[in-house]
């Protein structure tokens, strides 16, 4: 039973320092985005509509954002499956949308920026 309850911490110990390193890789990606998006407690729109609160929102729906016709029709409701593909090629995905990326093509960047996002609520507090 010992040998049970140790094993089982060490795989939490585990489990939670990966998802720290996998927000840490997610705050160094987002440096990518940071010149035209926001994200946190005082994140503004900038270039980009402010992040905060991304998973589970529909496109094209922050308020004070001038979006593209093609964003706002777009149909897209953020998880982290639509983001990943997004992020690849966002104007494959959306065509005519504003965003002037290149995109992020390597798998685990994209999850990591994903987990990064994905910790700030609406208020852009860290769940």
């Amino acid at each position: 039973m010992k040998k049970l309850i140790t094993a089982v911490t060490v795989s939490m110990v585990s489990a939670s320092g990966a998802m720290a390193q996998d927000l840490a890789a997610g705050a160094t990606s987002y440096k990518k985005c940071a010149a035209c998006h926001d994200v946190g407690p005082t994140a503004k729109n900038k270039v980009g509509p402010a992040l905060n609160g991304l998973d589970g929102r529909k496109s094209g729906t922050v308020a004070a954002y001038n979006y593209s016709e093609a964003n706002k029709n777009s149909g897209i409701t953020w998880n982290e499956a639509v983001f990943l593909d997004y992020i690849k090629d966002p104007k494959a995905k959306i065509p005519n949308t504003k965003m002037v990326f290149a995109g992020i093509k390597n798998e685990a960047e994209a999850k990591n920026l994903w987990a990064y996002l994905k910790q700030y609520d609406a208020e852009g507090k860290t769940k």
